[in-house]
């Protein structure tokens, strides 16, 4: 099993490298703690996906803590990482999305896979979870069905402004119906808003489960991803900040009846440094899991 961690960002918002910041009793990263739990559920091999821009403070940092207890491979998100005959419009600048991060893995990836966020704190639970799930994806049956853990919406909310959901849809089989990209989600005085497509305002209820980027696939996932991906760039892309959201690429293989997904849910609490200021909640978050025993105060 693969573990690829989508850590391309260069933290506009938050003022610098965030998925290598320390966070931890002994300068832990979010990173080391996801790397942690992932190779305690199983996982053999670590694929980070990173920007040509930030190279060296990562890859500097991944041979010195990782290197001799996994094997690791490093591949680049850039704007010219397309399909061959697509070419970039002119004038972009801001990569192309979660789904593209996860395209530019297929030459490294073999095996069934999960992907994370490098810069959110899942928990332990969510590793044995998908773990559990992609052992049993080795038969040929089985190359169809996806996975993806859930998280409760109000278990993943910033308290330092907005942020971005996959809302999803799911049946009495625990079987993933749709996932809808939701964006500017917040705390409101009667609720959790969002905004939606129109510019409206629209209400939540905070107990819809949502999707924080904790897929499992297999590599049979990656031409369905890349066709998706052409016809995206091939569409007359009119706002150059577009991305091509993987949530949405898995919404519609469910729409056109081409994939199953299973919805494994955690009930644990999601944390996360899309801001500065969410910093010091997630060491007080950590400092706590480790106070319990549940992590050693030196992981390696």
């Amino acid at each position: 099993m693969t573990l690829v961690i989508l850590a391309a960002g260069v933290g506009s918002r938050y003022g610098g490298l965030k998925q290598l910041d320390a966070v931890g009793p002994h300068n832990q990263s979010i990173l080391d703690y996801s790397i942690y739990d992932a190779l305690q559920a199983g996982f053999k091999k670590i694929v980070f996906v990173i920007r040509r821009e930030i190279e060296a403070p990562c890859r500097e940092f991944i041979e010195e803590r990782y290197a001799k207890k996994v094997p690791c491979e490093l591949v680049f998100q850039e704007l010219d990482a397309l399909p061959e005959g697509i070419v970039a419009p002119e004038g972009r600048a801001k990569p192309w999305g979660t789904g593209h991060a996860v395209l530019v893995c297929k030459d490294v990836v073999d095996s069934p896979f999960c992907v994370i966020n490098a810069d959110d704190f899942y928990g332990r639970a969510a590793y044995q979870e998908i773990a559990g799930f992609l052992k049993t994806c080795n038969d040929a049956k089985d190359l169809k069905r996806f996975a993806m853990v859930a998280f409760s919406l109000k278990n993943t909310l910033s308290e330092h402004g907005t942020v971005s959901r996959g809302v999803c849809k799911v049946d009495q089989d625990n079987n993933l119906i749709s996932v809808t990209e939701r964006t500017g989600i917040c705390r409101a005085q009667d609720g959790v808003t969002c905004e939606m497509e129109d510019g409206e305002t629209a209400y939540l209820t905070g107990d819809e489960p949502v999707s924080l980027n904790f897929w499992g696939f297999t590599p049979d996932f990656f031409p369905h991803l890349e066709e998706q991906f052409k016809e995206f760039m091939e569409s007359g892309l009119k706002d150059l900040k577009t991305e091509f959201y993987l949530p949405s690429a898995v919404d519609r293989l469910i729409r056109e009846n081409q994939a199953a997904v299973s919805v494994l849910e955690s009930s644990e609490r999601w944390v996360g440094v899309t801001y500065k200021d969410d910093k010091a909640l997630v060491m007080d978050y950590i400092k706590g899991l480790t106070g319990q025993g549940l992590y050693p105060e030196k992981l390696w």
